[in-house]
């Protein structure tokens, strides 16, 4: 099997490397893509030092050419950063100026980064099908994941969205409960960074009440909400929800602390003056500061789903299809699904409850809006996205943001210069 990873150059990508060294033995070749070859010079040797650590038999390769990694893939993942950690400081910091959160994929801040994104996946998606192997799945894990994944689908390609919240969670309970992290399986439902966990069943058993009653403090904590919330809702939220339920809060913290981009970046930095040492053959520990936890695993495990036809259960993104009433069937929901060679199906799931479906059928409609921008571009479909965004929604601060966006993002959006 040939898994191509573009945006290869990431510092992410030797956590990817790592998780195929140590799980997926089947990968007859990884072949990173990246057009910074500086990047690739570095974290390629890399990759190789890893496979080789664990005795990998597979084959690494890197390119800048984006036709020849993806010859012949059986599977492409999608990794891109659009615009660097440049565009992502942009992101987190415009928004503020409207007294908006500032976040890379959370109101305007994500709106921006779709729009700077989705054309660039369609192109890569698009050259896939013309030179990957036939029936070659596509991986997002290109944020925002559930508009690229919708991107992706409506274009007509065979692809599936993943994101790390949910096996995050997944491993904190097992720890918390003492078990396998197999063995914990979630009611993960919602969308793409706007998710709550409604079950954590080991043995055909619900122990997420024992867990709320027993370290509801803990995990309100760990998700950056008040303990009340998981309390009232009987879920645990992702920490994305934190954006939603604490705005004003997030928005004062922010005004008064660097951007996480700006963090990043640093990180970054240090570690390719790491992975340039030719004795590094691991992964280093600064690596777990840079975000993605659990990024291999969710990667690995589910590859190996779609390719070996395992059954397994994992968290994706996927058409609605009628799983949430209220939502139309191509939006792209963020739910358990149980994978296979045919896709992912998500498993069958109560009713959402009121305050949670009312909010993802109005995210719902601002990712549908905000597909709309980044495919057609216009300054008009920018401005109603924002519109009907569930964190802006009124028509002076949208047209403010509207115009910071597009300022900020015009040497992305030729329609815009």
């Amino acid at each position: 099997m040939k898994v191509t990873v573009v945006g290869g150059g990431s510092t992410y990508t030797p956590e990817l490397v790592d998780g195929f060294a140590r799980l997926h033995r089947e990968v007859g070749e990884l072949a990173l893509v990246d057009p910074a070859v500086d990047r690739l010079d570095v974290i390629g040797p890399l990759a190789r030092r890893i496979f080789a650590r664990h005795g990998h038999p597979g084959l690494v390769s890197w390119t800048s050419d984006l036709d020849a990694g993806l010859a012949g893939a059986d599977v492409v993942l999608l990794q891109l950063r659009v615009g660097g950690q440049t565009a992502r400081i942009s992101d987190e910091t415009f928004p503020l100026d409207c007294s908006c959160v500032g976040q890379e994929t959370v109101g305007a801040g994500g709106l921006a980064k779709a729009l700077r994104t989705v054309p660039v996946v369609l192109e890569v998606a698009r050259r896939a099908r013309s030179v990957a192997a036939d029936g070659a799945w596509i991986v997002a894990f290109t944020n925002p994941v559930g508009i690229v994944t919708r991107a992706l689908l409506d274009d007509g390609h065979r692809a599936v969205g993943l994101c790390n919240v949910a096996i995050g969670l997944q491993r904190h309970f097992a720890g918390l409960l003492d078990v396998s992290p197999e063995s914990v399986v979630l009611d993960h439902v919602g969308l793409n960074h706007l998710t709550w966990e409604r079950a954590a069943v080991v043995d055909v058993v619900d122990l997420l009440p024992k867990l709320l009653d027993e370290h509801g403090a803990e995990l309100a904590a760990k998700v950056g909400l008040p303990p009340e919330i998981l309390r009232l809702s009987g879920t645990v939220p992702s920490y994305y929800l934190r954006y939603f339920y604490c705005h004003d809060e997030v928005v004062a913290e922010q005004r008064t602390s660097p951007s996480r981009g700006t963090r990043v970046a640093e990180i970054e930095r240090e570690l390719l003056a790491m992975y340039a040492d030719p004795a590094l053959d691991t992964k280093p520990a600064l690596l777990s500061e840079r975000g993605g936890a659990f990024y291999s695993e969710a990667a690995v495990g589910l590859l190996a789903s779609l390719r070996g036809d395992d059954g397994a259960i994992h968290a994706a993104n996927v058409r609605n299809r009628g799983t949430f009433t209220g939502l139309p069937d191509e939006a792209v929901i963020e739910v358990s699904c149980r994978v296979g060679r045919d896709g992912a199906v998500p498993l069958p799931t109560p009713p959402l409850a009121p305050d949670i479906a009312g909010l993802v059928a109005h995210h719902a409609g601002y990712e549908e809006l905000a597909l709309e921008a980044a495919v057609h571009g216009g300054r008009d479909r920018v401005y109603h996205a924002l519109l009907a965004h569930p964190l802006i929604g009124q028509a002076d601060l949208a047209n403010r943001l509207t115009d910071r966006l597009l300022a900020a993002n015009a040497e992305f959006l030729g329609w815009a210069r």
